[in-house]
């Protein structure tokens, strides 16, 4: 549940957790103005930068956000990409993060588009998107020690926030303010209301040079710090070479390489998209319509986390660019579990952060189900076109795509000469030069990723048109198969039922066994549906559509290196299985992130397990 927020006569919010309030009487927008973005010499000190890292503890309402947003909107020289990375243990509503900023006029419209984005913060780590990606917001959702442990990049400035020292010492614990100092590089500056000669003595201890300088009533001083220690400082393991933005080669232009090539373009890179195809999404891409939802476990396991974090990354990108109704729907999703196994993890509740629960007796019967069928309604889910999502990826400035251009091998660029890699045909002809190559071509990934554990899965999808006599569930339904209808064809509505799963399988040719199959999985899952649409199946007027994945050998993307040893050799963002709707967006931002030592979009445990780190590690563990 949101954290409870008591508003004084006079306005000013305060904690009863911690007894105190949580700005200055002067006012949070004049105490972020004042106190911060002048602490830390904002905005002069980003001007024409690649992009700008800012660390927070204590992100309460927002407003130190929001007003170092306003800032960035408002200089012609702000930096390109903005990155703001704030804690919070105990996040308040969305009403009253709305009712903090209405004192701040200016702030309010803000507000509004970060209020739009304010759900499902559970524990953990949630990145928000604003003015098309180039303003990020992460949300670190917990105790203020173990959010900086999972979190990873150099701040160039950072903002020390939160309830007082008396009221709220965790906050400010001499460990807390240690972990802080990692973040710094020299350089790097601090600003703080506070002046306690704890807080002062830690960061002191920490390589902080420190300053007071003039408060904002009614307090006489702040503090201001700039990160210098007189020792060099012992950093933890190291990401990969920062890289400058130049011209990339992206191999690929399915869901995997598009939303690679639009994170690299949005920082700056130009792009080249190959495609051997005659048409972008001609591959697994080519679904025409896929669902969009979270897998969910009673125990919150690694792929629930992953794939929440991810549907909130595509999300945010289908409400920005695409058109609901006609290339998504927003519908929610029921999904269908056996008997015992729709348990949720025992903290969610229908009222909680949690955005899925146990459907009730209003949701099955719209899908047609008995009232005592065993499922879970996802609220944040629906139907996607991934074709659409890949067309307006795809159409950012500083993308170019080429067409039946099929890389055959890519070749590393001789000492001195302009351009780092070599994209070949089959024939040997250069297809283009570039400074870095992504290998994002699904299940065709293995033959430029040797020794990458790569499977093909071979999937078919049934599908027909909706007549006027149909009443099919307007919210997609999944478990055992899957039927999305409702979405717009050629010559009207159309349904889709399936899929398949064929290991080791590249036959594209339909086939009538699987066309029988998907009919009886939909029967079982949907006996109402299915009878409505069994007509159609038996005169042979479904339109049966096939498509190869590319799945790992643990069924998680592989985003990364191709030699973890050559961080600036061929990376890879592929293997998104029959997930790539939830997992684009995510691994893009997150090859992205380690290419520019930005923060991470997910906690460090979970972006390991994204790595192609881990199939080094997992080989040398099966040879012990």
């Amino acid at each position: 549940m949101a954290e409870p927020v008591e508003w004084r006569a006079d306005g000013i919010p305060r904690s009863a957790r911690f007894d105190d309030i949580y700005h200055t009487e002067s006012g949070a927008a004049a105490q972020a103005r004042h106190v911060f973005l002048g602490g830390c010499g904002l905005p002069a000190a980003w001007a024409c930068a690649p992009q700008w890292r800012i660390l927070e503890t204590g992100f309460g309402f927002g407003l130190n956000f929001l007003t170092v947003w306003r800032a960035w909107r408002d200089d012609p020289q702000r930096a390109r990409l903005l990155h703001f990375v704030s804690i919070e243990a105990h996040p308040v509503s969305r009403e009253d993060l709305l009712r903090a900023a209405l004192a701040y006029p200016e702030l309010r419209p803000l507000a509004e588009v970060l209020a739009a984005q304010w759900h499902g913060l559970l524990p953990g780590f949630h990145r928000l998107a604003f003015d098309e990606g180039r303003v990020l917001l992460t949300l670190c959702i917990g105790d203020v020690q173990a959010m900086l442990r999972a979190q990873r990049f150099e701040a160039d400035s950072l903002f020390l926030d939160g309830f007082s020292p008396q009221r709220n010492p965790a906050m400010w614990s001499p460990d807390t303010l240690k972990a802080l100092s990692r973040f710094a590089r020299r350089g790097t500056r601090l600003a703080t209301w506070t002046i306690a000669r704890a807080v002062c003595d830690a960061l002191a201890q920490n390589g902080f040079a420190l300053v007071k300088a003039r408060g904002l009533p009614p307090k006489r001083d702040c503090l201001q710090g700039e990160f210098a220690p007189a020792w060099e400082p012992r950093r933890r393991a190291p990401e990969p070479q920062k890289v400058s933005p130049g011209r990339c080669v992206v191999i690929g232009a399915g869901l995997a390489g598009a939303a690679v090539a639009s994170s690299l373009a949005r920082r700056g890179w130009q792009v080249e998209v190959l495609d051997g195809a005659d048409r972008p999404a001609a591959g697994a891409s080519s679904l025409p319509a896929g669902l969009l939802a979270p897998h969910v476990s009673p125990d919150d396991a690694l792929l629930s986390r992953l794939t929440r974090a991810g549907v909130r990354a595509t999300w945010q990108q289908l409400e920005q660019q695409l058109v609901e109704g006609r290339d998504w729907r927003a519908s929610g999703v029921l999904e269908r579990r056996a008997e015992g196994d729709d348990r949720l993890p025992a903290h969610w509740c229908a009222d909680g952060a949690n955005e899925s629960w146990h459907a009730d007796a209003a949701r099955l019967h719209a899908a047609g189900l008995p009232p005592d069928a065993r499922a879970l309604w996802h609220a944040r889910a629906g139907w996607v076109v991934p074709a659409r999502l890949i067309e307006s990826w795809l159409a950012q400035p500083g993308i170019t795509v080429r067409l039946g251009a099929r890389v055959a091998r890519i070749e590393r660029g001789e000492a001195g000469t302009a351009s780092c890699w070599t994209v070949r045909d089959a024939a040997g002809r250069p297809l283009a030069e570039a400074d870095r190559v992504v290998v994002a071509a699904g299940f065709e990934s293995g033959a430029l990723a040797s020794g990458m554990p790569l499977q093909p899965v071979r999937g078919q999808v049934d599908g027909g048109e909706i007549d006027a006599a149909m009443q099919l569930p307007e919210a997609p339904v999944n478990g055992d198969g899957h039927l999305i209808a409702g979405v717009p064809g050629p010559q009207g509505p159309m349904w889709f039922a399936g899929a398949t799963f064929d290991r080791d399988s590249i036959d594209m040719q339909p086939r009538a066994a699987d066309t029988d199959f998907n009919r009886e999985r939909l029967a079982r899952l949907l006996p109402l549906a299915a009878a409505q649409v069994s007509a159609q199946f038996e005169a042979g007027h479904t339109t049966p559509w096939t498509g190869v994945r590319c799945a790992s050998a643990d069924r998680r993307p592989l985003v990364g290196p191709l030699a973890p040893d050559d961080p600036e050799g061929i990376w890879l963002c592929t293997a998104l299985g029959s997930r790539g709707l939830s997992f684009a967006a995510l691994c893009a931002e997150l090859l992205a992130a380690r290419w520019h030592g930005e923060p991470l979009p997910l906690p460090a445990r979970l972006a390991q397990a994204l790595a192609t780190e881990r199939v080094v590690a997992q080989r040398l563990a099966s040879a012990m």
